[in-house]
């Protein structure tokens, strides 16, 4: 006969499901069981003096696993250490970064004494110039040898000549920009601070010594000039030094020939050349160096055959084969006035000019 504690033999009758446990479904895995709150005593224990059957287990305690304190205590390192990178960049100079200076430009038109000679044949032209032994192109940009200074290493100076080089040749040698009104491969290598001078210079040109787009740029008017060679002759130095412990000054000076003959003519057009002269002076702080990118601090321009009743502000607009220049120049410069630019106009010696 069983107990008033003990459970029935048999399964009641009417119990659902068939005579079937209702707990059947629920399953007593090992983790439930070290879940309980409550834990019987061993057969071995229930010997002993103990009268109740069972015993209050201590509560569990519930925390952060092992693995998700690793987790937690990695990802606080990784953040201190960003927040300190942060801080203490390396590329950041100590002393707070000094503001960009303008570009100062000056261009100085060269008037022809006489009828600019000319020639059907460009090679012609060249081999009977100063030009004559120029290089072509990029090849007349050579780099110097360049040394380490006493706070830029030997790779930081090569970076500066380099962008210096890279910007020479974009503003002076691309047929894109020279006759074909770009100035996007000239804006991509020039310091954040300074575009908004360059932009403005090109949107609103003015002889202003700050916002002329031959300033920053050789360029000429489409409308009344092309180019007879795309081979153009160059020769020139390059030179960089440190100015500060936070700077370094390359400074290139260049000269230019150009074979041009109107726009639209035909091959049997006679060619005339065209000489610049470029004297550009660039900056270059740590940021400009990482960048590749230039600050450039002046530019000094000659340029000829030009008229000086001609406004080269915009464009360069050169006296072609047979052309002479026009009588008059710039209006007279009052001295004593203030923020205007001197007019300026030289002379082209005939010794610059080819013996045709």
């Amino acid at each position: 006969m069983a107990g008033p504690g003990d459970p029935p033999e048999q399964t009641p009758e009417g119990t659902p499901g068939g005579g079937e446990d209702e707990y059947r479904s629920v399953v007593f895995d090992e983790s439930f069981v070290r879940a309980a709150r409550i834990q019987e005593y061993s057969a071995q224990e229930r010997l002993a003096d103990h009268a109740p059957a069972v015993r209050r287990r201590p509560p569990v305690r519930r925390g952060l696993s092992r693995q998700v304190l690793i987790l937690v205590m990695l990802i606080a390192v990784a953040f201190g250490t960003a927040v300190y990178m942060g801080v203490r960049n390396p590329y950041q100079n100590p002393m707070a970064r000094r503001s960009v200076e303008p570009l100062r430009m000056t261009v100085i038109p060269l008037a022809p004494q006489g009828v600019v000679p000319g020639a059907a044949d460009a090679e012609s032209l060249f081999a009977h110039s100063p030009a004559a032994q120029f290089r072509v192109g990029a090849e007349g940009i050579p780099l110097p040898a360049s040394r380490r200074t006493a706070h830029f290493s030997d790779s930081q100076v090569v970076t500066a000549l380099t962008s210096a080089k890279e910007y020479i040749v974009h503003s002076s040698l691309y047929p894109e920009v020279l006759v074909r009104q770009q100035v996007r491969p000239v804006r991509a290598l020039i310091a954040a601070e300074q575009l908004d001078q360059f932009d403005e210079s090109f949107s609103h040109p003015a002889a202003d010594g700050r916002h002329a787009p031959t300033g920053w740029l050789v360029r000429f008017d489409p409308a009344r000039t092309q180019l007879a060679d795309s081979n153009i002759r160059v020769q020139g130095t390059l030179q960089a030094a440190e100015t500060d412990s936070a700077t370094l000054e390359v400074t290139a000076d260049h000269t230019f020939v150009y074979a041009l003959r109107p726009a639209g003519a035909g091959a049997d057009t006679s060619a005339s050349l065209f000489t610049v002269r470029r004297e550009l002076h660039f900056r270059f702080d740590r940021t400009n160096l990482r960048t590749h990118q230039v600050q450039l601090i002046v530019s000094y321009v000659q340029a000829g055959p030009l008229s000086c009743a001609e406004d080269s502000t915009n464009h360069l607009r050169p006296l072609l084969a047979g052309q002479t220049a026009k009588t008059g120049g710039p209006a007279g410069t009052d001295p004593y006035a203030t923020g205007g630019a001197t007019a300026l106009c030289g002379s082209l010696a005939t010794s610059a000019q080819p013996k045709v």
